[in-house]
């Protein structure tokens, strides 16, 4: 985790933040990540953004090269099963639930300053749907540069390019977790951005290319299952299988046979 927020990662307790897994996800109510990430913007603070969910987790158990990386990334707690594994491990759950999905729109409505922002991910025009209809929640803001997530290696390099040319206030990058973090941690640094965040299916939902949860379901936090229906071929491993696995493994954390 970043200076800005901790010094380090240690077995200790700190209250800033609680480890899943080896990953320090921030324990930060949605007032106090706002307030820190407009901080950090005003200030020109580069900082990395990432969402940490069962999926996530999961993947960092066996990953010390995930792990490694989310230390350079302010990682906040997105779902029911952060939340359990926090309550299991920490004694309490996390202050907020702050999913990408609906935190990002709710950041970038929150600044009055126009911001230049960026796009990269999604199929072929589905970036440049987001952001229109980001721009119209928020048209203080500018949207450019756009790229859709299959571009070649010379269009990604041009991309890169663009940004070091004329750096941006925040970088909105869906490629699914954890490529996403992995390509941040690569490519872009402050040179690049101020803020660089990993939206995951940001853009499919903000185009309505992928349908959302009805809201009484979301907020009974089990949109896992309303994606799984959705996508039950692609998503069975990650919800039927994962999600039993990452509550074993926190009871294995919990019984002291494993740690981080």
């Amino acid at each position: 985790m970043p200076e800005a927020l901790t010094a380090e990662i240690s077995d200790q307790e700190n209250p800033l933040w609680k480890s899943v897994f080896g990953v320090a996800i921030s324990d930060l109510s949605k007032e106090a990540a706002l307030h820190f990430l407009q901080a950090q913007i005003a200030q020109n603070r580069h900082v990395k953004l990432a969402f940490c969910n069962a999926h996530t987790a999961n993947i960092a158990w066996g990953d010390p090269d995930l792990r490694h990386c989310l230390r350079d990334f302010i990682v906040f707690a997105d779902g029911l099963g952060v939340d359990i594994a926090a309550k299991v491990l920490h004694g309490s759950p996390f202050a907020a639930n702050l999913n990408g999905t609906d935190f990002v729109p709710e950041l970038v409505h929150s600044f009055d300053k126009p911001l230049r922002i960026a796009m990269i991910g999604g199929k072929p025009a589905i970036a440049e749907i987001a952001a229109r209809r980001l721009a119209a929640l928020t048209p203080q803001h500018s949207f450019a540069p756009l790229l859709h997530g299959f571009g070649d290696d010379a269009e990604i390099a041009s991309f890169i390019q663009q940004l070091e040319s004329s750096p941006v206030d925040v970088l909105l990058v869906a490629m699914g977790n954890p490529r996403q973090e992995r390509w941040i941690a690569q490519h872009i640094d402050k040179r690049h951005a101020t803020l660089a965040i990993g939206v995951g299916a940001l853009f499919d939902f903000m185009a309505d290319a992928v349908p959302r949860a009805p809201a009484w379901l979301r907020d009974m936090r089990m949109e896992w299952l309303f994606r799984l229906a959705q996508e039950p071929k692609r998503l069975f491993g990650r919800y039927v299988l994962g999600n039993p696995l990452f509550l074993l493994r926190v009871a294995i954390v919990k019984l002291g046979l494993r740690r981080f």
